[in-house]
């Protein structure tokens, strides 16, 4: 069905607007049931706009094979409006004020025309239809009613969403109904070039001034400022006045030529011409050039300005003077409020100032009070015209040192207020220590001094001596405590060793170290040191060890200046002697660690060794009736002497009888057995340490084989039997003893070598050994660059200078050098 059958065209005047009419007509219905009418093929913009497609004049022409149809650029340009429609209460308050120009548009519209043929028809159409979109139509208030003939749904949703019939889309109908004019130019130049194309449909819907004409108006105006009379001559200029409050002033801040001391008189007389600009100008005062810019309105009258005002009211001189007297006032106010700021800063910096110094009386009003509090609790120690007796007990000051410490520990420490103990507590503690015996009641006052400790000690001071800079806690125990103590041990026996050394273990907690050796090495030692000389070891029956070792604690190295008068009397009290007596070893025993090593082996070499060498001379040694006195004498030395010593003098002194014997005896037709039992017997009376020792175990292995000699080689004629198997096992297992031996001492060896963490291997040489010693005892080994004797490199073993030829060290003596053990080398380098 074509779309001329199912819209059929009618045109009839409805409201003042056209319409088209829907019926259907005879001809539509001829034409759509005609199997042979024409059909033509339907355009893009017929399929896209339907019947309001453009149709060309040559439309019914058969479409031509030879390209694109060219355009007619005859054709009126139809434009989309970019703008946005008034709302409608804009339109009634438009047409409102001209109505009568609305009556105009919306009178009635031209009949339709009569009904022509189809192709008339639809030509009329289409120029009615391109008339009406080209700006012909005035109202849009019939558009889309044709859709109440379809069943379009168009229109009621419009209608729901607050469209109304005749009026803009949007929330205030600001859209526009008509479309925008067209307007054809004059010629071919640009837009512009023939003046203002605006349509009358623009200017209604978007009043808009044009910019050319406020330019050219803006021109005008500025081009009559040039103008000296820019009214023109027959007109006249209304005067023009300015305003400006106190406050504008200030805020400006003009000063009118008065900013300096000199008088108004003065600088009113200025008088300055400005040439500068177009014209000449003349200013009355130096301020005016300043603000003739920011100012330009308030500036005197230029001499041609005043000129032109004509002669009927010319009063130069009023003028000046009203200019003056209005220059004045500016300052005036100008200089008021220039003092009243002034005045507010000064406020502003008093208060600061105020705020300041109240908080600086505040504070120091709460030091005043403080300081009165201080001063209260001072007034309450005792004074010198305190009577004895009614002041403050020591507690109680104690506690008044304590409320000053915790309370006012500012003012305890700026003030010196620790002082004060020299005056308050000192009296009271020598009144309290006046009485006291250390040696019988060792603990008294000890409370009290410590509690003044902790509150009289400061621990930024280090006193170290008795000065003027001491600590009042080191003071108080130098001036009250000492002389107590000294007191006491100037009258104190030194073999009454006990209570002095319990006196000092309890007190030295609460000494300072200096007090306390000024104790020990002033007081206590010299009595020690006259004691000594006075003593004699062959009359005293009170030992020397026992008032003189329970010092060792407390004075340590000190007592050894001690030492060589007890080893020198010791050694005069030996020199009559018998290794009989054991009083000697007694009265030497407890000395054995506390001498030095060296010097202990020293006075055993020169005081008991040729005792006992003496003793084993005059051993006989007989099987059949032997004496063990002698021997028991000289092995009772044994823990006194050291292994070496003892070994040598066995070797020298023992066994030499004891192996001439047993080869006497062999030689006798002995009895085997009673030569077994003897040499066990003798064996047994060693300890394991000497058997350890490789010299006494070589004398003992060279008694086996002279027994296995005289029994393989058969001395003496008759031989018991078993002689020979017995001596065998005997030799067997003594050796095999030895052998256990040897590998249990290897065995502790390797095992202390471990837990010692020693990871360096054995020593190669004798210099290593002794490099390795002075390790373990922290001395320096170290050789003496470019010194040597005889050829070999001199060492400095500790203080000791040493060289070492052939696995033997050499010490340096007096006069000659002298060699040395290496235990004794030790001894003497510590």
């Amino acid at each position: 069905m074509s779309m001329s059958h199912l819209y059929g065209r009618r045109d009839e005047e409805e409201e003042g607007v056209e319409v088209e009419s829907f019926e259907v007509t005879d001809w539509d219905l001829a034409n759509e049931f005609n199997p042979d009418r024409h059909r033509h093929r339907q355009t893009k913009e017929q399929a896209t706009y339907g019947i309001w497609a453009d149709r060309d004049s040559d439309e019914d022409e058969r479409p031509s094979f030879g390209g694109k149809r060219s355009k007619d650029y005859t054709v009126p340009v139809n434009f989309v409006s970019a703008g946005l429609r008034k709302t409608a209460a804009e339109e009634k308050q438009l047409k409102g004020e001209g109505g009568s120009d609305d009556s105009d548009d919306d009178g009635p519209a031209a009949p339709p025309p009569s009904r022509a043929p189809k192709k008339l028809q639809m030509g009329n159409f289409r120029g009615n239809q391109s008339q009406r979109f080209a700006g012909g139509i005035q109202s849009g208030q019939g558009i889309g009613s044709w859709e109440k003939h379809t069943r379009g749904i168009g229109q009621k949703l419009l209608q729901k969403m607050g469209y109304q019939p005749g009026k803009g889309l949007g929330k205030n109908a600001q859209g526009i109904v008509n479309p925008i004019e067209a307007k054809v130019r004059k010629g071919k130049g640009a837009v512009g070039a023939y003046g203002n194309e605006r349509t009358p449909q623009s200017l209604q819907d978007f009043p808009v001034v044009d910019s050319d004409e406020e330019e050219e108006k803006e021109f005008q105006k500025e081009l009559g400022q040039w103008r000296k009379d820019p009214a023109g001559s027959g007109g006249k200029k209304k005067p023009k006045y300015s305003y400006r409050t106190a406050d504008e002033l200030r805020a400006k801040g003009k000063v009118a030529g008065r900013a300096t001391a000199a008088s108004a008189g003065e600088l009113a007389q200025v008088k300055v011409i400005d040439m500068t600009g177009r014209e000449q100008k003349v200013y009355y005062s130096y301020s005016q050039i300043s603000n003739k810019h920011s100012v330009p309105d308030e500036g005197p009258p230029s001499m041609s300005t005043r000129d032109q005002k004509g002669s009927g009211f010319a009063l130069p001189e009023l003028e000046h003077n009203l200019q003056l007297l209005i220059d004045l006032t500016e300052q005036d106010i100008l200089q008021s409020a220039r003092r009243l700021q002034h005045e507010k800063d000064v406020v502003v910096s008093l208060s600061h100032e105020s705020r300041a110094l109240q908080n600086r009386l505040d504070t120091e009003q709460d030091a005043i009070q403080r300081m009165e509090a201080v001063l209260a609790l001072v007034e309450r120690f005792p004074s010198g015209e305190t009577p004895p007796g009614e002041g403050p007990t020591l507690q109680e000051c104690a506690r008044i040192f304590e409320t000053l410490q915790t309370d006012y520990y500012e003012e305890y420490k700026m003030m010196g207020l620790a002082d004060l103990a020299v005056a308050v507590v000192h009296p009271l503690l020598k009144e309290k220590l006046h009485f006291w015996d250390p040696l019988k009641d060792s603990s008294y006052c000890l409370e009290d001094i410590g509690q003044w400790r902790a509150i009289l000690e400061s621990r930024d001071m280090h006193s170290s001596g008795p000065d003027s800079n001491m600590d009042p806690y080191h003071r108080l125990l130098w001036e009250v405590w000492i002389p107590v103590m000294r007191t006491c041990v100037s009258g104190w026996q030194p073999r009454m060793v006990g209570p002095m050394v319990d006196c000092v273990e309890v007190w030295a907690p609460l000494l300072p170290l200096w007090i306390l050796d000024h104790l020990l090495e002033q007081l206590i030692l010299p009595r020690l040191q006259r004691e000594v000389d006075n003593w004699n070891p062959l009359t005293d029956t009170v030992p020397i060890h026992s008032w003189i070792h329970p010092w060792l604690p407390l004075l340590q190295s000190r007592l050894e200046p001690l030492y060589p008068p007890i080893r020198s009397k010791l050694s005069n009290a030996l020199q009559r002697w018998h290794p009989s007596d054991a009083s000697a070893r007694l009265i030497l025993q407890p000395w054995k660690d506390v001498f030095t090593p060296g010097a202990w082996e020293a006075f055993m070499v020169k005081n008991i060794i040729p005792k006992l060498a003496l003793c084993l001379e005059e051993l006989v040694i007989n099987p059949h009736q032997q004496q063990m006195e002698p021997f028991h004498w000289v092995m009772d030395w044994e823990g006194m002497l050291s292994p070496s010593s003892l070994v040598s003098l066995l070797d020298k002194n023992f066994f030499t009888k004891w192996l001439q014997v047993l080869c006497s005896w062999l030689s006798n037709s002995p009895n085997y057995e009673e030569i077994t039992k003897w040499y066990l017997g003798w064996k047994s009376m060693f300890s394991d340490v000497l058997l350890a020792q490789p010299l006494i175990k070589e004398k003992f292995n060279e008694a086996l084989d002279i027994m296995n000699r005289a029994v393989s080689s058969g001395i003496g004629g008759y031989m018991q039997p078993g002689a020979r198997e017995n001596i065998a096992y005997l030799t067997q297992t003594e050796r095999r003893k030895d052998f256990q031996y040897e590998a249990m001492q290897e065995r502790r060896d390797a095992e202390s070598v471990a837990h010692r963490g020693i990871s360096a291997g054995v020593p190669t040489n004798f210099k290593d050994l002794i490099q390795a010693k002075a390790e373990e005892n922290n001395i320096v080994f170290m050789p003496l660059v470019a010194k040597r004797h005889e050829g070999k490199q001199l060492y400095t073993f500790g203080r000791i200078v040493i060289y070492i030829d052939r696995g033997v060290v050499f010490v340096q003596g007096e006069k000659t050098w002298v060699p040395t053990s290496l235990q004794s080398l030790i001894d003497m380098a510590k």
